[in-house]
């Protein structure tokens, strides 16, 4: 099988729009657009993907026992802002249900989830992460949860400043985005 060649984005002072974002294709690739510009990433891994599938099936599990709202993972993309477009794509996310659109939107949805979850990888920076933490918060996320599997903790970003860092012995917390639900951080890493 040939190998194909890596994806070069073009060298152009124009942005891009959400729209052309959709309809872009990258084999191999996870992307952003920040800003009107394109962000490429590898593909985060094996240890990764567990860890968002652990917590997303506990997510979905306790927000359809308590009729909460709808929880999305793969990295559904989020239109935070337009002009230029800024679509970022959380690991996992959670949507109130009266905030869930009807009908569901087949293209990225134009609001700010309630949750977001980060589940950092080997390729994540800091500042990069730091980056989409604001921009979650600023589009009005209420809660930003960044997993961090190599250190066995988790970081709370609250929109009112406030943060926490949970070791595996603690538990990530719905506070008043999912009331009620509590998951011990160990349990997912």
């Amino acid at each position: 099988m040939p190998v194909q060649p890596a994806y070069v984005p073009p060298m152009s002072p124009e942005l891009m729009t959400a729209e052309q974002l959709l309809n872009m294709s990258i084999p191999g690739k996870q992307v952003e657009l920040v800003r009107g510009r394109l962000v490429v990433k590898e593909p985060p891994g094996y240890l990764h993907a567990t860890v968002v599938a652990r917590l997303a099936a506990e997510l979905v599990n306790y927000a359809r026992a308590q009729n909460l709202g709808q929880v999305v993972a793969g990295d559904p993309g989020f239109t935070l802002s337009r002009g230029p477009d800024t679509v970022r794509a959380p690991d996992v996310a959670f949507v109130q249900r009266a905030r869930v659109p009807d009908p569901v939107p087949a293209a990225f949805a134009e609001f700010a989830p309630d949750l977001a979850v980060e589940v950092l990888s080997p390729h994540d920076r800091p500042g990069e992460t730091l980056a989409k933490i604001g921009d979650w918060l600023n589009a009005g996320t209420r809660v930003v949860w960044v997993i961090d599997p190599a250190r066995r903790q988790a970081r709370v970003y609250r929109q009112d400043g406030t943060e926490a860092v949970l070791s595996e012995t603690d538990a990530l917390r719905g506070e008043d985005v999912l009331p009620g639900f509590s998951c011990p951080v160990s349990s997912i890493l």
